[in-house]
């Protein structure tokens, strides 16, 4: 018994066990997960907005060029040698580990990679671009015609040809159907009507164009020596003007010449009403840019 007849106190401590689901151990674990691909998708980001040259000089630095085999003061495989930072390298080895990373191609959207272009290539696929421009085009002057009741008949007045200079598209006289009166450039309404639809048709085709006026034969007599030079040259002049004024453009016009008889369309008939023509050509960019080249002032043997 206790002194003073006092009962001894007695405490009880009663020690409460963890329950697993209470704890806060799956907190850490979810967290350093959670960090761990936080640094995934950062490092992939990385890789994508890295050019080739950034990834190849990381994979250099990773993989070293050198393993050296020759012994050296320090006596260690890789030769004691330092180059860069962090890269042991030696000029005697190969490389000991090379990781295989694919090429990037893309760098935020855009290729990094380009492939060579071959000359070629790019001229054939030019002149296949150009060509089926070009068909398009005929087919829209034949559709235009085709529309107006008027200038129907006015078809078989009309030629479109491929030639190497490019798209010919010919305005010829038929019996019965000039498309100016005789000796003269002032142009009939039909001939108007016609050439405002070949303007519509060409005049957003980025080509340059030539104008050229044809005669036939026939020749007569004038006091002042006005001949068909003179009177093919003023009527593909006199078509000039009607193109600008339906809408074509005015730079895009390249060349404008009278060729009088020189040209005939049909050889074996010079008198033959289809050698008077108008000859409008949408030139190709090659024959344009040689033309170009031909009449700089430096080709001329004018300075500046």
């Amino acid at each position: 018994m206790a002194e003073d007849g006092k009962k001894p106190v007695i405490k009880k401590v009663i020690k409460k066990g963890g329950h697993g689901h209470h704890g806060g151990a799956w907190k850490i674990a979810y967290a350093d997960f959670m960090t761990a691909m936080f640094a995934f998708f950062l490092l992939m980001w990385l890789l994508n907005s890295m050019s080739e040259q950034q990834l190849s000089g990381i994979s250099d630095y990773f993989a070293p060029t050198t393993a050296s085999l020759s012994k050296s003061g320090a006596g260690g495989m890789l030769g004691g040698k330092v180059i860069g930072e962090g890269v042991l390298s030696s000029n005697s080895s190969s490389s000991a580990f090379n990781p295989n990373l694919p090429p990037p191609t893309f760098n935020n959207g855009e290729a990094q990679a380009e492939q060579p272009i071959d000359e070629d290539d790019l001229q054939k696929a030019q002149a296949e671009k150009e060509q089926e421009q070009f068909e398009n085009t005929a087919d829209e002057i034949r559709k235009a015609i085709e529309g107006v009741p008027d200038l129907k008949e006015l078809g078989k007045n009309l030629l479109i040809d491929n030639t190497p200079e490019g798209l010919r598209i010919q305005i010829v006289d038929q019996d019965g159907s000039a498309m100016f009166p005789s000796g003269s450039s002032r142009m009939n309404p039909n001939m108007r009507s016609l050439l405002g639809l070949v303007a519509t048709a060409i005049k957003d085709v980025p080509k340059k164009v030539a104008i050229s006026g044809h005669t036939d034969s026939t020749r007569y007599a004038d006091p002042n020596g006005y001949s068909n030079w003179e009177l093919s040259a003023d009527r593909a002049l006199a078509s000039r003007r009607v193109l600008v004024e339906k809408g074509f453009p005015e730079g895009q016009v390249q060349r404008v010449v009278g060729r009088s008889d020189t040209d005939p369309l049909d050889i074996t008939n010079l008198s033959n009403p289809q050698n008077r023509r108008i000859s409008i050509i949408l030139l190709r960019d090659s024959i344009s840019k040689s033309e170009k080249d031909r009449t700089t002032p430096q080709s001329l043997g004018i300075t500046k």
